[in-house]
């Protein structure tokens, strides 16, 4: 079951609002830390709460984070937790829509507030899906960013599949980052031209080193890295795009879990290393894109996808570079075509 998180921002909440948003947090933190260390934690439930403080605190935000807190205290290896957001869960969170402004309602300190959320346009389809009941709602989390309140609602819903429906292959690489197939209708991104930018980065980079201007280093670093994501939004928004033309029901690419330790580069220069491109990124915004559209994901086995032909044969030596020519029967592709192919077919099988 697909999920996304909607992230809404609260649209102009007073000073008084802020204040208590603020002063909810710290409540909450505070009994996070205090439950935490609780010798009979495994059996709490709200009410526990009173044993903690005196002051008026919604049960349904206790509840929330006795959750978290039991579910987060095995692998806990501070003493204490930084920051505990308030959480809601769908009963208790709600999502309205006055004329054309939506609101979210909340249980807070003194009574339940009610407040509007700037719904950006790709929200509002998400949004007005969680009042017809389309997709599931989960806990939300209220939150500060940058002196920002927001709302983050995560929400979920079941995609039919169908055994006629069209797959897309994804097969990443270096000289060409990504080849998308499907079928024999395909589309490339070239690696060549971002490899450039990057040694462009690193060699500026060794200058700054040398001049020992560590700032400056740390901003060409944080430069480059919103570059690279900029980059891989490009990307997958256009092999959505691609897939949506189409008629795509599912998109296949590689499982990466292990892809740093099975990797190799013949040269390692940090503008073609395979390791220094963020292909983890990039599958995740191809995921995240394709689920928001409806389109299915899923992830292969990478063995031979590579190697194989569309014959069945299977060896190293059917792959040179970026030609592939089958030792079989003579079949020649280009190789990450072939690849991205074999990933539509899911040739090795589905990743567990």
């Amino acid at each position: 079951m697909p999920t996304i998180t909607l992230r809404l921002q609260l649209h102009n909440p007073t000073g008084a609002k802020q204040q208590m948003y603020q002063r909810m947090t710290e409540i909450n933190t505070d009994f996070a830390n205090w439950f935490l260390l609780h010798p009979e934690a495994n059996k709490a439930t709200s009410t526990i709460f009173k044993e903690f403080s005196d002051e008026n605190f919604p049960s349904a935000v206790v509840n929330q984070t006795i959750r978290e807190v039991k579910s987060q205290k095995k692998n806990q290896n501070a003493k204490t937790f930084r920051k505990i957001w308030c959480s809601f869960n769908n009963q208790n969170l709600k999502v309205e829509r006055k004329s054309e402004c939506y609101t979210v309602s909340f249980p807070a300190l003194e009574k339940r507030v009610g407040v509007p959320v700037v719904a950006e346009p790709f929200q509002v389809a998400w949004l007005e899906k969680i009042l017809n009941g389309n997709v599931k709602q989960g806990a939300g989390k209220l939150y500060q960013k940058k002196k920002k309140w927001y709302l983050a609602i995560p929400i979920s819903w079941n995609v039919e599949s169908s055994q006629d429906e069209k797959v897309m292959g994804i097969d990443l690489g270096l000289r060409y980052l990504a080849v998308a197939s499907i079928g024999t209708n395909s589309l490339f991104f070239k690696g060549s031209q971002v490899a450039n930018s990057r040694r462009r980065y690193s060699s500026r980079r060794r200058k700054l080193g040398q001049a020992k201007k560590l700032q400056a280093i740390k901003k060409s670093k944080d430069k480059e890295s919103r570059w690279m994501k900029d980059q891989n939004h490009k990307i997958s928004r256009q092999i959505i795009n691609h897939a949506l033309a189409n008629g795509v029901g599912v998109i296949r690419m590689e499982d990466l879990t292990d892809i740093r330790n099975t990797a190799k580069s013949k040269r390692m220069d940090q503008g073609r290393n395979l390791h220094s491109w963020s292909f983890y990124q990039l599958k995740e915004f191809i995921k995240y894109k394709a689920e928001m559209v409806g389109i299915g994901f899923e992830l292969v086995n990478p063995e031979y996808t590579s190697q194989t032909c569309k014959c069945g044969h299977q060896a190293k030596s059917n792959r040179s570079g970026l030609k592939f020519r089958c030792k079989e029967c003579g079949h020649t592709c280009h190789a990450d075509l072939n690849g991205a192919i074999n990933i539509a077919k899911a040739i090795s099988g589905l990743a567990a």
